[in-house]
C-alpha cells in the first residue's frame, strides 16, 4: 500500500487504480492516503477522458476519479461548520466527482477539476440540505443561497463590528445589516428574517419517548392533535347538527300550538337587539293565565320535546 501511494505518476498508469485507495477504516488514513496519490498532467488528464468517453474505458476513468480524490477533501472540510460527519461530506462529494467524469468533455478546452467542483459542491450541499434537521429549511433556489451565505456574511458583519469596537455577541442581524445582505442576494428583506430564524431554532420531536422514571414525556404533539378531524368528535358534531335542525323540527312539531309558541318565544326566538323572546308575564297577559301557568306549559313542552329528540335520536 505505501509503495503504491509513493510510487511516481507511471505506477499510476499500470497499476490497478481502485487499490491505490483500499478500504482503511480511518478517516484520517484515508485523507492521507488521498494526498498522497500524484496529479494527472494535462496531457494524460485528456488521454484518459478520451479514453472513457470514447472506449468506456472504466480504469481511464479511476485514473481520474482518483487523482482528485484530494480536491473533494479540501472542498468537503468547507464545510464542516454545519455539524455534519466529515466521512459524509467527503463521501457524498465523491460521488459529485463521479458524476463530473461521467460528463466530463476533454475537447471543451477545461480542466477536470474547474468543472469538477461544481459537481462536488452541488452533491454536498444536497447532503446538508437533507441531512442538517430533519425538516428541510431550503427548497427554493433563493433559499439555498441563503442557507450556504447567511453563516459566513454574519462573522463577516462581526468582524466588521469588531473593527468598529461594536457589540459583536449579539447573534442577531440588524435592520441595516439585513438590507445589506439582502442586497447583495439579491432576496428580500423578509426573507432573510426567515431563513435566520429557521437556521437559529431547534429540532424537537413531536412524539417524544417515555422518560427513564416510566412516564409520558410532554411533546408538541400533546397540544399539536386536531381533534376536530378525530372519527369520534366528526361523528358527534354530525349527530349535534343533525339534532339541531331537523331533530328539534320534529320535537316542535310533537306539541300543540300553544306549547309550540311559548317555547319558540322563550327559547328559540331571537330579535334584532338580540335580547330575546317574550318573558313569562308577556305572554300570560296574551292568553290570559298567569306567568306561574305558562312556566308549568313550557316545563311539560320541553319534557315532551326531550322525548321526542331521544326517539329522533
Amino acid at each position: 500500500m505505501t509503495a503504491l501511494i509513493a510510487a511516481p505518476r507511471t505506477a499510476l498508469a499500470t497499476a490497478n487504480p481502485w487499490s491505490l485507495v483500499p478500504p482503511l477504516g480511518n478517516l484520517d488514513a484515508y485523507i492521507s492516503a488521498a494526498n498522497r496519490l500524484p496529479l494527472l498532467t494535462l496531457e494524460e488528464e485528456q488521454e484518459y477522458a478520451r479514453k472513457f468517453k470514447n472506449d468506456n474505458d472504466l480504469e481511464a476513468a479511476g485514473k481520474l476519479v482518483l487523482s482528485h480524490l484530494r480536491l473533494v477533501v479540501s472542498v468537503a472540510r468547507q464545510y464542516l461548520g454545519y455539524g455534519l460527519p466529515h466521512g459524509d461530506l467527503i463521501q457524498e462529494g465523491n460521488v459529485g466527482l463521479m458524476k463530473a467524469v461521467k460528463r466530463f468533455d476533454p475537447e471543451q478546452g477545461v480542466r477536470l477539476v474547474s468543472y469538477a467542483l461544481h459537481w462536488i459542491k452541488a452533491e454536498i450541499h444536497e447532503y446538508i440540505l437533507k441531512n442538517w434537521r430533519m425538516v428541510k429549511v431550503a427548497t427554493t433556489k433563493a433559499q439555498r443561497k441563503l442557507f450556504f451565505n447567511l453563516r459566513s456574511m454574519k462573522q463577516r458583519f462581526k468582524g466588521e463590528d469588531a473593527a468598529a469596537d461594536l457589540d459583536t455577541h449579539r447573534d442577531t442581524l440588524n435592520p441595516e445589516q439585513v438590507q445589506t445582505m439582502a442586497r447583495e442576494l439579491n432576496v428580500k428583506p423578509e426573507e432573510v428574517l426567515e431563513m435566520e430564524a429557521r437556521l437559529a431554532g431547534g429540532d424537537v420531536l413531536l412524539d417524544p419517548s417515555p422518560s427513564d422514571d416510566g412516564e409520558d414525556a410532554f411533546g408538541p404533539i400533546a397540544y399539536l392533535t386536531d381533534t376536530n378531524h378525530e372519527p369520534v368528535a366528526m361523528i358527534e358534531a354530525r349527530q349535534r347538527d343533525v339534532l339541531a335542525t331537523d331533530g328539534i323540527a320534529t320535537a316542535l312539531a310533537s306539541l300543540d300550538e300553544r306549547s309550540r309558541r311559548i317555547v319558540e318565544e322563550r327559547w328559540l326566538k331571537v330579535n334584532d337587539d338580540n335580547s330575546g323572546g317574550m318573558t313569562l308575564h308577556d305572554l300570560a297577559a296574551e292568553y290570559g293565565v298567569s306567568a306561574e301557568r305558562i312556566r308549568q306549559i313550557e316545563v311539560a313542552a320541553m319534557k315532551k320535546m326531550k322525548s321526542a329528540l331521544a326517539a329522533y335520536a
